[in-house]
């Protein structure tokens, strides 16, 4: 006798339940489940964590050498204390302060008072030594342009009011000493001279210090 239309469906075998449930625990659950978590992308035009950190690279300060001015020897000389306690005398790029001392001239005019500005500025001071294409001077002395602060890059502001050699310069307590091939900012020492002399600072101004 035939199966009335409304009658009883026939019961499902448990074997089948469990084959169905085993395959919707593999359903993957970015398609119509819970969303996949993914990083969201930049806005357009909006760089990356890793391309900003690259852009920052590129404009990054050169290599500079953390150091601690451990004595001063005159204006333009310096004993630094670098990483791993090692000492080194430093001597100032582009720069040339009167001598304290001398071998044949013995204390030259303003010497004194450039060794005593550069005494109160830096001795026991955190700075940042920048190197030019020459090491060593003849007399082993490491070269460097001092930095009191790093710099963000070399523009004519940041020499101004980082670089203590510039400070040296723009207070008359030094004049410009080129010597090749150490020139990374000889023309900027050549204006910063020019401003102290015009100002009448220091060496420029005639007068004995302490007159």
């Amino acid at each position: 006798m035939p199966r009335k239309a409304g009658g009883a469906l026939k019961r499902t075998s448990p074997g089948f339940l469990v084959l169905v449930c085993f395959l919707l625990l593999l359903r993957p659950a970015g398609c119509g489940g819970l969303p996949e978590k993914t990083a969201p992308a930049p806005p357009p035009g909006q760089n990356s964590p890793l391309q900003k950190q690259a852009a920052s690279d590129d404009t990054a300060p050169p290599d500079l050498i953390p150091a601690t001015v451990a004595e001063v020897i005159d204006g333009d000389t310096v004993r630094v204390r670098l990483p791993g306690r090692r000492t080194q005398k430093v001597r100032f790029i582009g720069v040339d302060t009167p001598e304290t001392r001398h071998p044949k001239t013995g204390e030259e005019p303003y010497g004194r008072a450039a060794a005593a500005f550069t005494k109160k500025s830096l001795l026991g001071r955190r700075v940042w030594l920048e190197r030019d294409v020459q090491e060593r001077d003849r007399y082993g002395r490491l070269l460097a342009y001092v930095w009191l602060e790093p710099p963000t890059g070399a523009s004519a502001s940041e020499v101004r009011e980082k670089m203590f050699n510039a400070r040296l310069l723009l207070e008359g307590c030094a004049q410009v000493l080129t010597v090749p091939p150490n020139v990374r900012y000889a023309d900027l020492f050549v204006k910063f001279q020019r401003e102290a002399r015009e100002a009448k600072k220091g060496l420029w101004s005639g007068k004995t210090p302490g007159a």
